[in-house]
């Protein structure tokens, strides 16, 4: 989406929840490399339903073997990466099937990944799935939006790409 400001295009990017859940910030997450941003900035969920969705229009540009995560890159050039739990590229795939592969163009809303959460519950640390700009050096400002009980499609990011 772009905005108009004192003449300049602002680009600004609403990244939508991929699961129904509680949304937080990322520094209440119980895992230093997500809540110390080592990765990137973003918020996390607790999820509710076993099915993510895409958070935003892009081409799958990663899928873990494991299937436990995928990275997205936006029309922008943000790369967004939604790791399903922590710890769970031990369960080696277990409980995770994907719906997408590399290369496949996705639209926002549309599932990537189904996975168990009970096995994910009963064998990871945490059911808590990070969504995360990997690539924070394309980022002017990032905005979480924080909320107790988030349906797939509301925003849960607000970034605002460098010029």
């Amino acid at each position: 989406m772009l905005k108009k400001l004192f003449g300049k295009k602002e680009r600004i990017l609403t990244v939508q929840a991929p699961l129904k859940g509680k949304v937080m910030p990322l520094s209440e997450v119980p895992d230093p490399v997500f809540s110390d941003k080592m990765m990137g900035d973003g918020v996390a969920i607790e999820p509710g339903e076993a099915v993510v969705r895409a958070p935003v229009d892009g081409e799958i540009i990663q899928l873990f073997h494991t299937k436990h995560a995928v990275g997205i890159r936006t029309e922008e050039g943000l790369e967004v990466l939604i790791h399903i739990g922590l710890e769970t590229v031990s369960m080696e795939g277990e409980g995770f099937t994907a719906k997408v592969k590399e290369g496949d163009r996705v639209r926002a809303g549309q599932p990537l990944i189904e996975f168990s959460l009970d096995a994910v519950q009963e064998k990871a640390k945490s059911t808590i799935t990070p969504i995360v700009i990997t690539n924070m050096d394309k980022v002017e400002s990032l905005e979480p939006k924080v909320s107790e009980e988030a349906e797939p499609g509301d925003p849960v990011m607000e970034v605002k790409v460098k010029s």
